[in-house]
């Protein structure tokens, strides 16, 4: 007589297994975005920058272009192109001589900057 086994037709599940390692989860993320938070706000309200268009002399550009013509920092080829920008100071754009939206031509910055 050979015995088997005969699955039990009542299974037991666990009440919600996921519920403490969610919480600590979301505990961890929520005082990581905090941390965050408090480390960043101080820092740009007190480097806070604007793009300064036709300031910046060949390969000393800041990032992309608005004519799309190069995706990176420094591949700027022309000095003080209206597509290329900077980043300045805020408020300091227009005293350098150039202007906060793109435009074409050639920027006439002040003071050689």
């Amino acid at each position: 007589m050979s015995h088997s086994r005969v699955p039990s037709p009542i299974r037991q599940v666990p009440a919600n297994p996921a519920a403490p390692q969610t919480a600590a989860t979301v505990a961890v993320a929520l005082a990581g975005a905090l941390a965050l938070a408090a480390f960043a706000a101080p820092a740009h309200a007190a480097d806070s920058t604007e793009k300064c268009y036709g300031v910046s002399k060949a390969g000393q550009n800041s990032c992309a272009n608005a004519a799309g013509t190069h995706s990176c920092a420094g591949q700027s080829t022309k000095n003080y192109d209206g597509q290329d920008w900077k980043a300045v100071k805020a408020g300091t754009c227009a005293s350098m001589g150039g202007k906060t939206e793109p435009f074409n031509g050639t920027g006439t910055p002040k003071d050689g900057k």
